[in-house]
């Protein structure tokens, strides 16, 4: 088992007779699943769909004192819960930070983590990345022993994008941060915040921008932000990097058509390509077949 703690990592607490309910309104995962030992991943957004913030959320039993916990970003904690206390209107729900108290471990190479390391649960996107945990701050440092870029080079690897990495909150879609592709929307519960823009994108196929993996053709990533383009045109921007790979949110139409003319995409000036698609993306990649479907059964 290798371990890192994840400092940018934030935790709110939702307890109170209406937390699932008042939830289950507002986030854009089901709920109904989300049960002690099985954690959800879902996401706020705006009224336009855009996101707010992206999270864990945990189901804690009677004995642990009920309610959920929220694993968020740490810079978006405190607009979240801002946003959180002005949903909240009458309902019977109470909100707590407990970032100070908390600290968030994940596993690096998969392994399961001491089931003693808080609470544990399994990575709701994707079960290659292993097990998460919300433990108390006090003498966790014990079960740290690797550095969070170790966590990171892994994700990138099996192609999980990563909020304010990977793709900015506040003005990216759903969609476009592969949340449909995660399990982190649902498309047969009932109304959300941006449920119809969501809805709409999903049937209409309109997600032409996806966060992608790609490979640099030298070997060496260019740096996080760095602008992708082809032929001079633009194609979106690169995002978080390790050991020659990078994720990318870019414009797969505009892609597509360079790579059709035979132009080799640059990311910060450097060449890349795209590389092996990840088992767990179900819309196709330039140059697959149905690429450029626009049935929402395609995205």
């Amino acid at each position: 088992m290798s371990a890192t703690r994840l400092i940018d990592r934030g935790v709110i607490r939702v307890s109170g007779d209406d937390a699932r309910d008042f939830l289950q309104n507002l986030v854009t995962n089901d709920l109904d699943p989300v049960v002690p030992g099985q954690a959800g991943y879902g996401a706020l957004l705006t009224p336009q769909g855009k996101m707010i913030c992206d999270f864990f959320i945990l189901a804690l039993t009677p004995e642990d004192g009920g309610g959920f916990l929220l694993e968020t970003p740490l810079l978006q904690t405190a607009d979240l819960m801002k946003r959180l206390k002005l949903y909240k209107l009458r309902a019977k729900v109470a909100l707590e930070d407990l970032t100070e108290k908390s600290a968030v471990l994940a596993s690096v190479d998969g392994a399961p983590l001491p089931a003693d390391a808080g609470f544990v649960y399994d990575d709701p996107r994707l079960p290659a990345l292993g097990q998460r945990a919300i433990a108390d701050r006090e003498g966790i440092e014990a079960l740290v022993t690797a550095e969070p870029e170790a966590y990171h080079a892994r994700r990138i690897t099996l192609g999980v994008p990563a909020g304010g990495r990977d793709f900015a909150y506040g003005d990216t879609f759903p969609h476009e941060a592969l949340l449909d592709q995660l399990g982190g929307v649902s498309f047969k519960k009932g109304c959300y915040i941006g449920q119809e823009v969501v809805s709409r994108m999903q049937h209409r196929g309109t997600a032409r921008t996806r966060v992608v993996p790609i490979v640099f053709d030298d070997g060496i990533a260019t740096e996080t932000g760095a602008e992708a383009t082809a032929g001079g045109k633009p194609l979106g921007t690169v995002g978080s990097g390790a050991n020659g790979r990078a994720l990318a949110l870019l414009r797969l139409d505009r892609l597509a058509d360079a790579l059709a003319a035979g132009i080799t995409p640059l990311g910060g000036g450097l060449a890349f390509h795209l590389a092996e698609k990840p088992d767990f993306i179900r819309f196709p990649f330039p140059g697959e077949a149905g690429f450029g479907v626009t049935a929402g059964a395609a995205l």
